[in-house]
């Protein structure tokens, strides 16, 4: 609106021209990335920039599952970079998809701010770029993403309230930097200090992958054996398995989306020695639609009014994880039986209601399900994400109840 309203300005002024001139050049690439001409091929890249986990893999493999899915398959080449967490080496990846005459890029942005630059560029020469899961503030990107959804300030609520709002705790953090790190831990800090009671006495980085949190929470476990409680990013796997080696009495942990996980919090026996916990964070299936999303804009069938757009918040307590039977989570399941899928297989991967092109097959080995086809994207894909400085925008102002809770009441005095 801030844009349309300047162009009247303008107009008003008698400089339309120069108007028009400030719209091609900013006015957050609706010009180039709504109007363009309907192709027969698209060239897509899969821009990652970390990688390694389990998360990333099935984010990267439901893109690819999608790109093999009629009829895609016939519309899209798709090529996948990883440039790693330096930011620069994921700018000169930019660069180059840009001198290839990329029409779309699908990334996982490394840093919020410092991919500016090259990302304004791809937009003045027309490549579409839609983040997934993290965030850039460069208003001609989309970012499609959960992060303003809360899982910082409601995970740590529920954390606080199940310690009685009292107790040692460690915050586990994921890839330094990164916007998706620093919109969690914000939130988790907003409830934290609420509580004088609550001390971390560890705070220290899992990168989101589970072998490494696993070594990291046994040095702290060894440092610190008088914890309580866990505040955990993705993860939160190698955190149970780390205090499951201590031979310790287990704690409540928060955490993200591993099957092990989950199912960690339904075993009767883990809960008898302590474990509760909430299952929540990031869903890889942000990755297709952002996919799905891009596509249908380069295909002329939908014109986005909005370049932030929020997924919704996973949020599974402990007391209602259900076991799946199937390949597909089904009848309100949401975890996958032991040896099914590996302890770090990333659950929250699948949405019936916007990508029913997927199964265990495309989250696991990126092929397509045998038999689907590209389904659109129902009228109501589409949830506004509020601004958050630093994170989804940059001259724009933080609502007053950013940190609100959503998901989890106050029970902690």
């Amino acid at each position: 609106m801030k844009s349309f309203k300047s162009v009247q300005r303008w107009m008003f002024a008698g400089a339309l021209a120069g108007a028009m001139a400030m719209v091609a050049h900013c006015g957050i690439g609706v010009a180039h990335a709504q109007s363009k001409p309907k192709k027969d091929k698209y060239l897509i890249y899969l821009s990652l920039s970390y990688s390694g986990n389990a998360w990333q893999s099935e984010a990267a493999n439901v893109v690819k599952a999608l790109a093999k899915t009629p009829p895609y398959d016939k519309l899209v080449e798709i090529r996948e970079v990883i440039s790693g967490t330096d930011v620069q080496a994921q700018i000169s990846a930019y660069e180059s998809m840009i001198a290839a005459n990329a029409d779309g890029v699908i990334s996982f942005p490394v840093s919020p701010t410092a991919l500016n630059r090259v990302v304004k560029r791809g937009c003045e020469k027309g490549t579409l770029f839609f983040m997934y899961d993290a965030t850039v503030t460069e208003p001609c990107a989309y970012n499609v993403s959960y992060i303003t959804a809360g899982f910082g300030e409601n995970t740590a609520q529920q954390l606080v309230n199940m310690l009685h709002g009292k107790g040692n705790i460690f915050v586990i953090r994921g890839v330094p930097g990164n916007s998706v790190d620093k919109r969690h831990v914000d939130g988790a800090m907003s409830v934290f200090k609420k509580y004088p009671d609550i001390h971390v006495i560890a705070d220290y980085s899992g990168y989101w992958d589970d072998r490494t949190e696993q070594q990291e929470t046994a040095k702290a476990l060894a440092a610190h054996p008088d914890v309580d409680g866990i505040w955990s990013e993705a993860g939160e796997d190698g955190a149970i398995k780390a205090l499951l080696a201590s031979g310790r009495k287990l704690i409540p942990v928060t955490g993200e989306n591993s099957n092990g996980f989950r199912l960690a919090l339904a075993n009767p026996e883990m809960r008898a020695k302590g474990l509760q916990g909430v299952s929540s964070g990031s869903p890889p299936a942000t990755a297709a639609f952002a996919f799905k999303l891009m596509m249908e804009v380069l295909q002329g069938k939908r014109k986005l009014d909005t370049h932030n757009i929020e997924y919704p918040l996973p949020w599974v307590p402990g007391d209602q994880v259900k076991v799946c039977t199937g390949d597909k989570p089904e009848n309100g399941c949401n975890a996958f039986p032991a040896g099914k899928v590996p302890d770090s297989f990333v659950t929250e991967v699948f949405n019936p209601h916007l990508l029913p092109e997927l199964s265990l097959r495309s989250a696991l080995n990126g092929e397509p399900t045998p038999g689907q086809t590209i389904q659109p994207l129902p009228i109501d894909a589409i949830v506004a994400a509020p601004d958050q400085p630093g994170i989804n925008c940059q001259k724009c102002t933080q609502r007053a109840d950013a940190y609100r809770l959503t998901k989890v009441s106050v029970t902690a005095k």
